[in-house]
């Protein structure tokens, strides 16, 4: 966002490996360092490329791009490509808002029923809850893959009535549970606020100020996405994802981007440059919960201490893409990492390696005995049943038996068939989504490498997501 960042981020945009700024590149040793992470992930998970930023001493100090952005006709990827970021986007839809109540066009603290009275409980749910993902409105798009209703056209108005005018999934400001609904309503207030389309206010208030200049709209420009984002079925061949339908690229997840323009958006939070110190403020807080708890999470962003060491990160994916953002404000740093693949852990992995190579590693992720003991037998039978191409549908919600279709079961047969007997099958992490509960799993087997299994189960118990992929 200062001169500095806008003619280092434009040099960046220009080359295909480092970028020079006053801060110097990383040692050779470290760059190495970073090759390897980044090849091991790749290798390990066979995601066709990843385009990766670092940000050191509040300057940017690496742009590398690895593997394919395309596969046929192939395309190397470079750092200058525009990589979908998924709900990285949300913090851009925050600092909107923010910007409109440092005007006093608004509130955070103003209920819902301001400006939508018809959404349930909108008297009882205020912005502040939207942007911390405290409001109990359900999810409309927590799955890993795209379901049917994604294909066909909508809007942002549309979904935010069909999922906003529901029960809600709990009482307003009691819980956190990730919710993408929340931000297309914060995008139609900012929209409603302000008199214009959220695109053009997000573009004339945050992008242009910042330089960042390559950024896209994927709902009105994703002809300039030149990466093809890729799906796999298991560990089976990668496919071409199936891409949303226009309207649901929104203020949840519509932005697209080379890696330069979102270490400069990093840095502009490093440097406080674009909103107002209070706004700073809000929007990296842990939001408190009714019950003394605190959701880990500020107005658009995951907030938490790692190690010492504050942290202010997100994730993104869209059909196709995923992506990983980590600021370490305090201490300049910032890694961002950009993936063509959906349902991969592949930009969270290099993202976790390369800052184990700047800051001490996280601590593991633990939950309740009982609770993984079941869902881990009852992975470990669907994970046998699909070596065999055989699959008890009873278990699955509707969008899930559409994603297992027949090339789909092949491929899982094909696949994990001969990985050999299940051996152990490990939750690694819980949480709640959409109404239902996410978990994920590392899974081994007697020959072959371990995989990884994320799932979403419905409060009747059904799975509406059981997506395998290597692990990172």
């Amino acid at each position: 966002m200062k001169v500095i960042t806008r003619i280092v981020t434009g040099a960046c945009l220009l080359t295909a490996s480092i970028s020079l700024l006053a801060q110097g590149p990383l040692s050779a040793d470290l760059q190495s360092k970073v090759d390897a992470a980044v090849h091991d992930v790749l290798t390990k998970t066979g995601v066709p490329s990843a385009s990766v930023g670092i940000v050191q001493g509040g300057g940017i100090v690496f742009t590398k791009a690895y593997g394919s952005a395309r596969l046929s006709p192939p395309m190397e990827a470079t750092p200058n490509l525009r990589y979908a970021i998924g709900s990285i986007s949300k913090q851009f839809t925050a600092a909107c808002v923010l910007l409109l109540q440092e005007e006093g066009k608004l509130s955070i603290d103003d209920p819902i029923a301001k400006y939508f009275p018809e959404l349930t409980r909108a008297q009882d749910v205020t912005i502040r809850n939207i942007l911390s993902h405290t409001s109990g409105y359900e999810d409309y798009a927590p799955q890993d893959y795209t379901i049917p209703a994604w294909t066909k056209p909508t809007s942002a108005d549309k979904i935010v009535h069909e999922w906003a005018t529901k029960p809600l999934d709990f009482e307003p400001g009691t819980q956190y549970q990730y919710s993408n609904t929340n931000f297309n309503i914060a995008g139609l207030i900012v929209e409603k606020v302000s008199g214009e389309p959220f695109w053009a206010f997000l573009s004339r208030r945050v992008l242009k100020p910042l330089g960042m200049t390559h950024t896209i709209d994927l709902d009105t420009e994703h002809d300039k996405l030149e990466p093809v984002g890729y799906m796999r079925n298991a560990l089976g061949p990668l496919r071409p994802a199936i891409m949303e339908a226009s309207g649901w690229y929104f203020a949840d997840g519509e932005m697209a981007m080379p890696v330069g323009d979102l270490l400069t958006w990093d840095i502009s939070l490093m440097n406080r440059s674009l909103l107002a110190p209070a706004s700073y403020r809000a929007m990296e807080t842990d939001q408190p919960l009714k019950n003394g708890q605190t959701a880990r999470y500020g107005l658009g962003v995951a907030v938490s201490v790692r190690n010492g060491h504050r942290m202010v990160s997100h994730g993104g994916e869209v059909g196709g893409f995923v992506a990983q953002n980590v600021v370490f404000p305090d201490d300049k740093i910032a890694i961002a990492v950009l993936t063509n693949q959906e349902a991969s852990a592949a930009a969270g992995g290099i993202a976790r390696a390369i800052s184990t190579l700047l800051l001490p590693s996280p601590a593991a992720v633990t939950g309740n005995a009982g609770e993984i003991a079941t869902a881990e037998a009852q992975a470990r039978r669907i994970i046998t049943g699909l070596q065999k191409g055989q699959i008890d549908r009873a278990l699955f919600t509707a969008n899930c038996n559409f994603y297992f279709d027949q090339t789909s079961l092949d491929d899982h047969t094909k696949s994990l068939g001969p990985l050999g007997p299940v051996q152990t099958v490990s939750q690694t992490s819980s949480s709640l989504r959409g109404g239902m509960t996410f978990r994920a799993f590392d899974v081994a087997f007697s020959k072959g490498p371990k995989v990884r299994l994320t799932t979403y189960t419905t409060t009747d118990g059904r799975l509406e997501q059981f997506l395998l992929a290597p692990v990172e």
